[in-house]
Formats: C-alpha cells, sequence, structure tokens
C-alpha cells in the first residue's frame, strides 16, 4: 500500500532532503518547504521506500498538490 504525501499550503519547495529508493521511517523529512520567511519540514507519515517525489527545489506547491508517495 502507497502513501501519498500533498502540500498542505501553498508554499516554495526549499530543499528536498530524501531520493527515490530511500528507507524512511515515520516522521522522517522528505522536503522542507518555505512560506512566509517560515521553513516547514514535510514528513513521512509511514515508514517505507520513497517510490516517487514529485517536486523540486525552487518548485512552488499548492494545497493538496503531491509531494511524495512511500510504499510499504
Amino acid at each position: 500500500m502507497a502513501d501519498e504525501i500533498r502540500a498542505e499550503m501553498v508554499a516554495n519547495v526549499w530543499k528536498v532532503v530524501a531520493s527515490v529508493g530511500d528507507e524512511v521511517a515515520e516522521g522522517d523529512t522528505l522536503v522542507i518547504l518555505e512560506s512566509m520567511k517560515m521553513e516547514i519540514p514535510v514528513l513521512s507519515e509511514s515508514d517505507g521506500t520513497v517510490a516517487q517525489l514529485a517536486v523540486n527545489e525552487g518548485d512552488v506547491v499548492q494545497e493538496g498538490d503531491l509531494i511524495a508517495v512511500i510504499e510499504d
């Protein structure tokens, strides 16, 4: 089963921390967003493997946009 991680707000992708194929645990930082001069970490919601990263540094995401997919 795959978990889709989606943006909770409009923000810039400041830094991509994880890579496709990385093993992650629940709570690990995948991406850091920047909005209104604040850095907001996007965390894995489950243990698994990063199957897809849908953003790159410098991208602008809208609320609900796909950021990453984590597979068991």
